[in-house]
């Protein structure tokens, strides 16, 4: 009996290593599946990729484009399958549109919505991460002849969904203008245009029992615009307000220093007045034109600027709205790209965070929260004189910037590295990018009444090395690196959580492997 066993050892042997792969196995996926959901769960920004552009990108480049720039979430207005495929094998999470001369068509046949999510969603998930689907783009205001086939084809689409097994995955909802809600101000007055009511109702009944969200697109620009001196730029802006003037919702007195989270609570407000409470807001576009015609004085760099790098913040800040303090809602931007095609007036082609040739439309100030758009090339941005103004004023800036404006001076002292070429301009050059270093960067802080300008060129000379370089921080690097020997604190890349991302299916395969050498050693 004694020889049976042994001769049965590596038979149990093997069956125990069979078991515990397959039962490794399924934690991985199940891992990798928790992993999904928890990303998917963290409030992000995400941007809009609009193709009215010259010489658009390849799916390929534009791919290559979004990862070097760490976005990680876009939304297209079509189902490009070029573009789909080329995300494969990629983290980005994207939304699909079905354009709104497509309704028709698939409201009408459930064969239709089945043969479009087959063609358009099914061929590409799990490869492309698809999480949503945005049927057509304010139908209810912009074409209400369509209104009555919005929800029929949502429905229609979610079906195939089912069918595929892909309705926990992918969600499904359709785009709102802002001007569906009447009275946005205050929040808890909105309520929704009683006119739509018949289909926004059901509509909003569907989001709430598939789980799915109130896609909103929400722009304080143009609350502004149609407002102008009862609404505060500064308030449009996110930007810091006494709270003297922030608005006050006179029913919940609740305080509101951004219009966005007003326009947000207001649609929660609206869904309340439906009874509905646990449908989430997704802002599916906001932004500000860098660009406008002359009856557009407020579409700015310097507007588009702090609008959108305040808003990146907002929404990494994860402090929610002030009636939903308990959540944050994610944001995509409008836009990627400036989409030059477009018709009349400029700010319409004017809202991209990049040119379709990929260089900056203007640099973004949000370093620090995390790793989304690598495009913030604040940290290597100097403020210079300008050319061809006069010496005396610009020692009159140069004075400024050195007295009351509290920059550091001392490297154009005589002697110092920084003194030669002794001129006003080389000088002012220098105190001017202290200055704008000293401010961080925010916007404004490079004008010294319009004689200074921004640049990317990094002005330091021989041993001068300005207060912004590259240089400057490789040394001050350099200096710590002895002591910094020990690395980073964790394995992986660090959250805007301030997280360490070290994968759980990464660390069940090495628990696979302990276990199996731990079997073989029997």
């Amino acid at each position: 009996m004694a020889d049976s066993k042994l001769d049965n050892r590596p038979t149990t042997r093997m069956s125990l290593l069979l078991l515990v792969l397959f039962t490794v196995l399924i934690a991985v996926e199940a891992a990798l599946v928790a992993e999904l959901k928890e990303d998917d769960d963290q409030p992000f920004v995400g941007v809009n990729i609009g193709s009215d552009v010259s010489n658009f990108l390849s799916p390929t480049d534009l791919v290559s484009f979004l990862q070097l720039q760490k976005i990680t979430h876009i939304r297209l207005y079509d189902a490009n399958t070029d573009i789909l495929r080329a995300l494969a094998r990629t983290k980005i999470r994207v939304i699909v549109g079905i354009p709104n001369n497509q309704l028709l068509a698939i409201g009408s046949s459930n064969a239709t919505a089945a043969a479009w999510v087959g063609r358009n969603v099914a061929a590409f998930y799990p490869e492309t991460l698809i999480t949503g689907i945005a049927v057509g783009d304010e139908v209810l205001t912009t074409v209400p002849s369509s209104a009555p086939l919005l929800l029929p084809s949502i429905q229609s689409l979610y079906s195939a969904l089912v069918a595929s097994n892909l309705h926990a995955q992918i969600k499904i909802s359709t785009p709102h203008a802002a001007s569906i809600i009447l009275d946005p101000f205050p929040p808890s007055q909105a309520f929704f245009n009683q006119s739509l009511v018949p289909f926004i109702l059901p509509l909003i009944q569907f989001l709430s029992k598939t789980g799915s969200p109130l896609m909103m697109n929400l722009y304080p620009y143009y609350v502004f615009m149609q407002n102008k001196g009862v609404v505060p730029l500064d308030n449009s802006l996110f930007k810091p307000l006494t709270p003297s003037k922030e608005m006050v919702d006179p029913n919940t007195l609740l305080h509101y220093t951004s219009v966005l989270d007003a326009m947000i609570d207001a649609a929660y407000f609206s869904m309340k007045n439906l009874n509905i409470t646990d449908v989430v807001v997704l802002v599916t576009e906001s932004g500000w034109p860098s660009k406008g015609d002359s009856n557009e004085p407020y579409a700015t760099i310097d507007n588009a600027d702090t609008y959108n790098s305040n808003l990146i913040k907002h929404v990494f800040d994860r402090s929610g709205t002030p009636f939903h303090p308990e959540f944050t809602s994610s944001v995509y931007i409008y836009e990627l790209f400036n989409e030059d095609l477009r018709s009349p007036p400029v700010s319409e082609g004017s809202w991209g965070l990049f040119y379709g040739n990929t260089t900056p439309a203007y640099l973004l100030h949000v370093s620090g929260i995390g790793t989304f758009l690598a495009n913030d090339t604040t940290n290597q941005t100097y403020c210079v004189a300008m050319d061809g103004v006069d010496t005396k004023t610009l020692q009159a800036a140069l004075d400024w910037a050195c007295g009351p404006g509290e920059a550091n001076c001392s490297d154009i002292q005589p002697g110092e590295n920084c003194y030669q070429p002794n001129n006003v301009k080389s000088h002012a050059s220098y105190a001017f990018d202290s200055y704008y270093q000293k401010e961080g960067k925010v916007a404004g802080s490079c004008d010294f009444k319009g004689i200074a300008t921004i640049t990317t060129t990094d002005p330091s000379h021989g041993n001068c090395i300005f207060p912004g370089s590259k240089k400057r921080s490789k040394k001050t690097k350099a200096a710590r690196s002895e002591a910094d020997t020990s690395g980073a604190a964790a394995v992986g890349t660090v959250r805007a959580t301030g997280r360490p991302e070290v994968s759980r299916a990464y660390l069940l395969v090495l628990l696979l492997a302990s276990i199996t050498f731990a079997i073989y050693e029997l």
